[in-house]
């Protein structure tokens, strides 16, 4: 049976040059954060809730630099979080523009699921009011950009509207720095370097991204272009403290990249990384910058390592 929408929050974006050429479908998966799957998309497209400049289109037609895309989301998938006033939140910067906040491992960006509390989602609703109505979607009020619930450190969300527009074409045109410490593997790493390898969805796995280094992945996948630049900040032990960048990140970028060149993160068992010595990918995104605009003051925010990935060096150190 095809998804048939009801009255559903509307989700809107401008295909850029990155997504240019890539089939609509997987296009609107990345889009959605993976918040919908291949057979979610099918059915939204069979069900004629992907538009392109206001007309029906299919699910293998391709995507082209500038069109607009609209989606009728499921309202699970669109959901507002409810506001949680009381929710902790570790605010780093606070302006009437822009937030940017440091989120714990463990809390979900946004509601995996319909009325769930503990997000930062939540948190930031209660905190401010009026990012509801602004965003993405209704379930990400003022989110710019997402971090897996294992992943901690810094959050970017916009209080208004413009702030918004403004912040998220800077995203896209990797005019937003960001940077990562990971913890991982120290033998035979280098002590800098950069992974150039195209990522896709699983095409077996829902939860995990393919690194697509042989040409046979990626004729078969269709993967987008994802570079991960990094440069080792010391050896404690075993373990390597990794500092990488991306400013473009796709999801689970760095975890798939380190995974590639045979780094998996300390705690990162989704692909392959040991869990002994902690139960959360040893991922912290330490640090977030941009000279802003003509209307919006830049800004510059770091945040250390969390307790946990100071321990886990720490006992490294220790032997």
């Amino acid at each position: 049976m095809c998804y048939q929408p009801r009255t559903m929050p509307r989700f809107e974006f401008t295909i850029d040059d990155a997504m240019q050429g890539r089939r609509l479908d997987k296009v609107v998966i990345d889009a959605l954060g993976h918040r919908v799957g291949r057979s979610g998309a099918k059915e939204l497209f069979a069900a004629g809730a992907v538009r392109v400049e206001g007309k029906r289109v299919s699910k293998g037609d391709v995507a082209q630099s500038g069109q607009v895309v609209t989606v009728e989301l499921p309202e699970e998938v669109g959901e507002r979080p409810a506001a949680e006033v009381d929710a902790p939140l570790d605010v780093r910067l606070e302006r009437e523009d822009l937030v940017v906040v440091c989120k714990p491992a463990g809390q979900p960006t946004a509601p995996l699921r319909p009325g769930e509390q503990g997000t930062l989602a939540g948190a930031l609703l209660g905190h401010y009011p009026e990012m509801d109505g602004v965003g993405r979607t209704p379930r990400e009020p003022g989110i710019l950009h997402r971090l897996d619930t294992g992943t901690s450190g810094l959050v970017l969300a916009a209080r208004t509207p413009d702030a918004f527009q403004a912040a998220l074409a800077a995203l896209h045109a990797g005019e937003i720095r960001k940077r990562y410490l990971l913890v991982c593997a120290a033998e035979g790493l280098a002590e800098t370097g950069e992974i150039d390898i195209p990522l896709a969805p699983h095409p077996k796995d829902h939860r995990r991204v393919l690194a697509c280094a042989h040409e046979r992945d990626q004729h078969r996948n269709n993967p987008r272009p994802a570079s991960t630049k990094y440069r080792l900040v010391k050896v404690v032990g075993d373990l390597a403290l990794v500092e990488a960048s991306a400013s473009k990140a796709q999801r689970h970028q760095i975890r798939a990249h380190f995974a590639a060149i045979g780094h998996p993160l300390e705690g990162d068992a989704l692909y392959g990384g040991s869990t002994e010595r902690i139960g959360r990918q040893a991922l912290h995104a330490s640090y977030l910058a941009w000279s802003g605009t003509a209307s919006i003051a830049g800004f510059e925010v770091e945040a250390a390592l969390p307790e946990d990935l100071r321990a886990l060096i720490e006992a490294a150190e220790r032997g």
